[in-house]
């Protein structure tokens, strides 16, 4: 079926309105106008300078995607042939190069945060971004925080990092920086409220049976959204991000791509986002509407993904020679993208792509969908450098020791080592065997999905651990494996011989558009896979040293074995990428004293977390409604308010050696008083003339590809170019009132250049404390700040601020960490800002946020 701008635009006006008696998102037009403000000056005044020389069609050309499979990237622009200019390319995924080859299987993201190493986080982005870069793709799809993690069992939360906002969002910003520091774009994803893959996508849920015709809705109250959702997105914003994804699922009855509220008052308004707004793939729904609601480049560029139709491209041109769109909202998308482009220096970094993203064939076709233009496609230009160097310390890095009672480290004195369960060994079908790994065989070292990459190989625990007993052991031990999980009784009776039985045992998840045993992206449930449980049983009825490693993209249960004193330890590998066994290896042996903390909660039932997953289907065929009740309570900060005792508390884990915490310091700093934002914008700048319809007729001379989108017109007649049914017709029901307006705007009180009012980043209050290894190891430990903001309705406490540091044995440390007023500050509806209430606050300091040992009275602050 073919949708025409207009009728796509009324179909979408349409479902809000009917949904009006539900969550509704409030209209915030127009969408505003880059600036280049902060240290986007010189990125703002090349592109203004650049956009200023474009026609309107190669205007277009920036903003809309060729078309799904036309282009080798999994998504690609038009380009600018008159100055040289291929299309941008867009590639998944943050943690490698998708669909590539002779690329690095990274970390996960959950993995990174577990790591709690700022520094790391670093290295990673900027490991992923010279991949990334070598390839020639122009905007890396990453990182991730939606989902947050509201969902424990949600499919996807290992692309992000931790359900904690302060955790994500500094890592957020570390890996932005490291990727755009190696000259490409990041793109943080998915703003907003995309926290199930269930629903998700209407089409994608039909597919699985559920008759509905609208995506789940997110309900999501102003302060919630404030102080958890778009706190990560913030320190994007702050730490330069290029470019943002806007998601699948709705806000409050209004599409991502789609919602003027999120877009052009949260993200470009309060906010100051200085890039551009990215559809997800097949999130764009409407031709005007989105386009006035602030979204930016069109992804990737067909209505739905293979069809010769598009809601830009020729619609967007018309719709600016027509005036439905002003002139400046194009100026404004050109620019935003170009400003980006310049920002990270794509103009002195750029190279062609040199792969394909839909075959591992050296030769195929270019416009690969309609099979067009045969030509070398997949040049396997080696782009991994020594980045496993990088992915095995994160990966050690990352392992949270989360149970010892003496079974670890190993000495290489073992007399018989078991390796037990699928989970340590090989996938059959090869490392890469199922598309975008999407099934759970052997190892575990990634979720699945389009946040996937090919391995360049895969080291499994089973190899890394024969390989470090043959070669590194006393020459006597014995090592034997069993990875069938079904093979209890094997496995009981090689873990009768051991003198430390490795129990591998994993959960699995991922995106929505697979399904692996009946898991439609999020997790059925939270036990182990595969037998899991039984495996453990078995080993640990035969063996009274059995350790338990468990590779999974979030919590799982394990409050029917964990106490069990047959276990003596258990380690969480989380998703360790292509090195996984030598990570796991450096830490069972010593050789890496662990030092990494659980970024979520263990809890003890799925109920503990809070509300489940929608499953089903919850408001007739229409959007299924997703309230987000739990507020701003989720993981640690649920167990605190309910007082449930966790298993595992957030930020715990274990090490080879003690730390203690004392002498804790607090110390106003001098700073100015708060003031609101105030004042006005300069009007919408137009950078260029639009000329008669006559130019925009598509060129003579150019071969047309089967279903590529193009910015041309193919008559004067633009009601016959758009074949639009509605073209014309009924305006004032599409174009929001002020949506169109270009003259100065008022400024939102808590807004500001660079991710807000200047003064919630200010430092208010210094706090140190002394940090003693009491042990006979050197170790890394993690200084944690949390703070009490004391309302009524505010969490017990929330993480303020955190370091990894290295400590020798017998030394002390002193730790210093400052508090901003956003810190200390609470979301004021009325207000429509960022207030410190009156209530009196604390602070507390330890190695866990049910481990902290030092408290203090805060000063009162402005």
């Amino acid at each position: 079926m073919k949708f025409g701008l207009l009728e796509a635009t009324l179909l979408g006006a349409a479902s809000v309105a009917s949904a009006k008696e539900l969550a509704y998102s409030p209209p915030f037009y127009p969408s505003p106008w880059m600036t280049g403000a902060g240290d986007w000056a010189e990125a703002h005044r090349r592109a203004v300078e650049f956009v200023s020389n474009l026609t309107l069609a190669e205007k277009v050309n920036l903003t809309t995607g060729a078309g799904w499979e036309q282009e080798r990237c999994v998504g690609e622009t038009g380009g600018i042939p008159r100055l040289g200019m291929w299309g941008m390319c867009m590639q998944d995924s943050p943690l490698g190069v998708r669909d590539s080859d002779y690329n690095s299987g990274f970390s996960a993201g959950i993995n990174v945060a577990a790591t709690w190493d700022k520094r790391l986080a670093y290295a990673r982005g900027m490991a992923m971004g010279e991949e990334h870069r070598d390839k020639g793709v122009d905007v890396q799809l990453g990182p991730v925080a939606g989902p947050l993690g509201k969902n424990p069992d949600g499919g996807r939360v290992w692309e992000g990092f931790s359900p904690d906002p302060v955790l994500t969002g500094v890592m957020m910003a570390e890996t932005i920086k490291g990727m755009q520091d190696a000259g490409i774009i990041a793109c943080a994803k998915h703003f907003i409220g995309n926290e199930q893959e269930h629903f998700r996508q209407a089409g994608e849920a039909q597919g699985y049976g559920y008759n509905i015709t609208e995506s789940v809705s997110s309900n999501i109250d102003d302060t919630t959204m404030h102080e958890l959702y778009l706190w990560p997105f913030v320190d994007a914003v702050r730490a330069g991000v290029g470019s943002i994804m806007c998601s699948y699922n709705q806000i409050n009855n209004s599409y991502g791509c789609s919602n003027s509220y999120t877009l052009n008052k949260l993200l470009k308004s309060e906010l100051g986002f200085q890039g551009f707004v990215m559809s997800d793939w097949g999130a764009h729904h409407s031709g005007v509407g989105d386009a006035l609601a602030g979204l930016d480049m069109s992804m990737p560029g067909d209505v739905i993904l293979g069809s010769p139709y598009s809601f830009w491209g020729t619609n967007l041109t018309i719709s600016v020679l027509n005036n439905t769109i002003p002139e400046w909202r194009i100026d404004d998308m050109a620019t935003r993208i170009m400003a980006a482009y310049y920002k990270v220096g794509r103009d002195r970094h750029r190279t062609p792509p040199n792969f394909s993203s839909w075959t591992r064939d050296e030769y195929g076709y270019e416009h690969f969908i309609v099979n067009e233009n045969f030509v070398k496609l997949n040049e396997r230009v080696n782009v991994q450098r020594d980045h496993a160097n990088v992915i095995r310390k994160i990966g050690a890095d990352s392992t949270v020791l989360l149970k010892n009672n003496g079974g670890l480290p190993l000495t290489h004195n073992e007399k018989f080592i078991g390796i037990l369960g699928e989970d340590a060994g090989s996938n059959p079908y090869g490392a890469n065997g199922c598309a975008d790994r999407g099934c759970d065989n052997g190892t575990l070292a990634m979720g699945w999905g389009s946040g996937s990459a090919n391995f360049p190989y895969l080291i499994t625990p089973e190899q890394a651990i024969q390989n470090e007993v043959l070669n590194y052991g006393n020459g006597q031990t014995n090592v034997f494996s069993v990875t069938d999980n079904g093979a209890t009784d094997q496995i009981a009776d090689i873990a009768s011989q051991s003198s430390a039985a490795l129990v591998f045992v994993n959960a699995d998840s991922g995106e929505g558009f697979i399904n692996v045993d009946g898991n439609e992206g999020d997790r059925k449930n939270m036990t182990l896979w595969k037998n899991g449980e039984a495996v453990i049983k078995a080993a640990s009825e035969n063996c009274n040293n059995t350790i338990v490693i468990m590779h999974t993209p979030s919590a799982v249960l394990i409050d029917d074995w964990y106490l069990n004193p047959n276990i003596t330890a258990i380690l969480w590998a989380g998703l360790p990428g292509q090195e996984s066994g030598r990570s796991l290896v450096d830490v069972l042996y010593g050789r890496v004293n662990p030092g990494a903390k659980t970024p979520f909660t263990w809890g003890k039932t799925r109920a503990a977390y809070g509300a489940p997953i929608l499953t089903e289907p919850n408001n007739g065929i229409g959007a299924p409604q997703d309230d987000f009740t739990d507020g701003v309570y989720i993981d640690y900060r649920r167990f605190d308010k309910d007082e449930v005792e966790p298993i595992y508390e957030f930020g715990f884990g274990m090490s080879y050696t003690d730390f203690d915490f004392s002498d804790l310091k607090v110390k106003s700093l001098k700073a100015d008083k708060y003031v609101k934002t105030t004042g006005w914008t300069k009007a919408a700048p137009i950078l260029g003339k639009v000329g008669p319809i006559s130019e925009y007729l598509f060129p003579s001379g150019i071969k047309r590809v089967t279903q590529y989108l193009y910015p041309w017109l193919n008559s004067t007649d633009l009601k016959a170019s758009s074949g639009d049914p509605y073209y014309g017709e009924r305006t004032d029901q599409y174009v929001p009132a002020g949506a169109t307006n270009g003259s100065s705007q008022p400024l939102l009180p808590a807004s500001g250049a660079n991710g807000g009012n200047s003064g919630l980043f200010e430092d208010l209050i210094e706090i140190t404390a002394t940090i003693h290894n009491t042990g006979k190891l050197a170790g890394d430990e993690v200084p944690q700040l949390y703070v009490s903001l004391g309302g009524p309705n505010d969490p017990p406490k929330v993480l303020r601020a955190f370091d990894r540091v290295n400590i020798a044995a017998g030394e002390k440390l002193q730790w210093t960490a400052t508090l901003t007023r956003r810190d200390l500050s609470s979301w004021d509806v009325p207000a429509q800002n960022w207030v410190v209430t009156d209530h009196a606050k604390k602070v507390y300091v330890g190695n866990s946020s049910r481990k902290l040992p030092l408290s203090a009275d805060l000063p009162r602050v402005q």
